[in-house]
């Protein structure tokens, strides 16, 4: 066994080891929609979308000021 089989099976472990973690981070990422506070920042991203003057805001802002 040479150096390049060695350097051959390395690179798939370690090719196989990202993907898994890839796909584990955006299970994470589909599940797990709210922080643990509570918010939902997917709907932060049609923020883009919905920019038009007229849209309705993404989260509400009561006028009334905390003291």
């Amino acid at each position: 066994m040479g150096i390049a089989e060695l350097q051959g099976y390395g690179y798939v472990a370690l090719t196989s080891l990202l993907v898994l973690i890839l796909y584990g981070y955006i299970y994470h990422l589909y599940t797990k929609k709210r922080d643990s506070d509570g918010h939902d920042y997917e709907e932060y991203s049609n923020m883009a979308l919905r920019d038009d003057i007229d849209d309705a805001p993404v989260s509400a802002i009561s006028d009334d000021k905390e003291k």
